[in-house]
């Protein structure tokens, strides 16, 4: 079962085929694959990203030999 990486409730509705609505924090979900993104929805209906918020880009680490 999903949960909101927000507020953690299993209280998610699905609004599309890989669309999601958090009915405990009404914040939108889209899931592809293994990739998800989160979603305000604002007071005119558009959407604006929390991805900063939530999911870090992995940063690639370099890792130095002494030869």
């Amino acid at each position: 079962m999903m949960r909101c990486p927000n507020c953690n409730s299993k209280d998610i509705g699905k609004i599309g085929s890989h669309q999601f609505y958090c009915w405990g924090c009404f914040i939108e979900l889209s899931v592809n694959g293994d990739k998800m993104s989160v979603y305000q929805v604002e007071e005119d209906g558009t959407l604006s990203s929390l991805d900063d918020l939530f999911f870090e880009e992995e940063i690639p680490q370099v890792h130095e030999h002494a030869n």
